[in-house]
This record gives C-alpha cells, structure tokens and sequence, in this order.
C-alpha cells in the first residue's frame, strides 16, 4: 500500500510538471527610449521595436506562449511588423500577446501609460496583395498567424495628407491580417486614434478569417474603425467599444454571417454607422451597392446600444474612396438599443483616467464602453 501510494504521489508531480512546462511563458520586452534591436529581448535589454520583436517571434521553435511587454513611450513605426512564425504554431492557450506592460485596469495606469505608435513609414504599393490603384499605403502590424492578443495600445495614423493630388489616397493599416485561414484575434484596451487632416487614421483594423474579437476599444476621428472582411466568416464580436467621429464609417461588415455578436457598444457623431457588403466574392476589392430584399435581409443583432449623432446608418458599398450608398437599416435588428440625433459628448481632460470616455453619468457612459474591464478603475 506504501509503495502504491509512492507511485501515485510520483504520479502526481511528474504530471503537474508536464502542465507546468505546457503552461511556460516566453516574455520579450520592447522599450523606445533605451532598447536596442540587437539586444536578447530580457528587461535588461530590451529591444527598440516590435518589428525587432516579431523577428524573434517568426524564428521560435518551441510550443511555449509568448508574450510582448512594450513599455510606456512614443513607437515611431517605420517598418512593418509582421508576425509569420513558420517553424512552429501557436494555440488558444499558448498563444501570442502584445500587450502593454501597464493596462488600463492596473492602479498605477494612466493616460500616458499606453504605449504610442505613429506610422513613419514609406508607401508601400501593395494592397493586400495585389498592386495598390491608388498610390500607396502603410501597414503598421501585420498578423499572419491565428491565436494572437492585441492589449493596451495606442494607435495613430500617419502625418501625412491623404488626398495630395486627384485619385491618390495615403492609406493607414495600422492591423491588418490577410489570410482567410486564419482564426482567433483579439483586439482589446486598444485605443485608436486620427485628425482627418494632420495625422488620418484610415483603417483601424483590416481583418480576413474568422473569430476576430474587438473588446473595450476606443475609435477616435478615424476614418473608418474596422472591416471584418472574409465573407461567410463567423465568430466575429464586438462588444464595450467606442466609435466616435468616423467620417467615413463605424462598423464594416463584409457579408459575414450573421452571428456576429455586437452589443454594449456606442458609434457616434459619425458619417454613417454601419457599412454593409452585402454580396461580397472573395478576392473581389470592391463593390458598388447592391439590392436589399426586405423578405431576405442579413440581420444582424445590435443589442443594448446606442447609435448618436450619426448622420446615417446605414450605407453599402466599398473602397478605399468610399463608394457608399445609402440603404434603409433593415440588415440590423436594435435590441434595447437607442438612435438618437444628440451627438455624444466625451471627456477631454487629458489628466483624467476617463479621457476619451463618454462623460461620466451620460446615457454614453451607461453602456460600459471605454479602455476598463473593471468599471471601478474608471
């Protein structure tokens, strides 16, 4: 009986150490101000960019998480960061973070705590990857792999003028994932931010596959907050996320099916709320507007929201000139959800943990939007 009860409790440790050993976490820092692209990647030396970090990334070859802390600071990006690891893959578990190393939820968070980047980079003349029509474009980070957590960033456009001359259009990816294959993105505490005329921020996200998940973002003054893209795609949500002064649109759905879960949002003070690509082919780059039949509408389900101060709802259409056509809102189902004519008002106190928030105690803020999980750190 002794030694039955030894083999057990030898049993015992040698499995808690196979699942401590699945459960390891590879960390690689990044800091601006002192890290160095050739340095490991510890605390100690940290790296400079998380082009830098994507490279050591794309060569591991265990089966460990990893984890990417970027430091508080200014990311002048000016080489895309691409994410293809090819020796090895990544799961729901052990998957790949880029997080900030202080989050919103932190108590020692506060508005400057997030890690900056703003785009510097040359025009690059491919659009996903065909030749770009309309002069060039820039991609910030580069997803090319399923299982990966975007937390805490935030994200500028570009200084640049994004009409300098008749059909050319500066475009801004700041994340962007081509491949349809591909699953489970996460996007969450991320903050994204533009001005139309010094620094536009085209495109917050761009995204082919399934299972792409936008939670407690803010979208400020972009030109249009996201594209979910693959059409037939499921799994995609969006939830506790602000959309505020798109003056292209909000929310792009690109005929994905229609259990998209979309609820506790706002999008307001907006050109139009909702983009639909109803009848999208795959590969196709653009589509004109297209027939609704009112027997046969793609609902989708918008529940315990608030749609204000946008000029309209809905619209289809495509391109990166915004071919839009107004339609009537008959593709969305509102579920104890609100459209009104008020714009949306928001705090502006830099100082304030509430910055870029629905001013505390608006129908806005009442929704759960903004940067915090815990409302309590507000």
């Amino acid at each position: 009986m002794r030694l039955q009860t030894k083999f057990f409790t030898y049993l015992f440790l040698i499995t808690i150490s196979i699942l401590s050993s699945a459960q390891n976490t590879i960390s690689i820092y990044v800091n601006p101000a002192i890290g160095n692209d050739s340095n490991s990647g510890t605390k100690e030396l940290p790296l400079k960019s998380l082009a830098g970090a994507s490279k050591l990334v794309n060569s591991n070859e265990g089966n460990d998480a990893i984890t990417i802390y970027l430091s508080s600071g200014v990311y002048a990006v000016n080489e895309s960061a691409k994410f293809l690891p090819t020796k090895r893959s990544f799961t729901k578990t052990a998957r790949l973070t880029i997080r900030a190393e202080v989050l919103p939820d932190d108590p020692d968070w506060n508005t400057g705590s997030m890690p900056t980047f703003i785009h510097t980079m040359p025009l690059s003349d491919d659009w996903m990857g065909v030749k770009d029509p309309f002069g060039g474009g820039m991609y910030g980070i580069k997803i090319e792999m399923s299982h990966v957590t975007l937390q805490g960033l935030k994200i500028l456009g570009a200084p640049v003028v994004e009409h300098p001359e008749k059909g050319k259009i500066i475009r801004v990816y700041p994340i962007t994932r081509t491949n349809p294959a591909l699953d489970d993105l996460e996007i969450t505490q991320c903050l994204f931010a533009g001005d139309e005329v010094n620094s536009p921020n085209h495109l917050g996200i761009i995204a082919n596959g399934t299972g792409i998940v936008v939670d407690h973002c803010i979208f400020y003054n972009l030109k249009q907050a996201i594209v979910y893209w693959s059409r037939k795609s499921t799994g995609h949500v969006m939830r506790n996320t602000l959309i505020y002064g798109g003056y292209g649109c909000g929310v792009w759905t690109s005929a994905i099916a229609n259990d998209f879960v979309f609820e506790n949002n706002v999008i307001a003070n907006s050109q139009y709320a909702w983009i639909s690509q109803l009848d999208r082919d795959q590969g196709q780059q653009e589509l004109g507007a297209v027939e609704i039949k009112k027997s046969e509408p793609i609902l989708y389900q918008v529940n315990n929201s608030l749609f204000a101060g946008n000029k309209k709802i809905t619209g289809t259409g495509g391109g990166p000139q915004l071919n839009f056509k107004d339609i009537e809102p008959i593709l969305l189902k509102f579920n104890n959800t609100k459209l009104i004519d008020q714009p949306v008002e928001l705090d502006y106190n830099q100082e304030s943990k509430n910055f870029l928030h629905p001013i505390a105690g608006s129908e806005a803020s009442k929704i759960g939007v903004g940067l915090f999980k815990n409302l309590k750190n507000k």
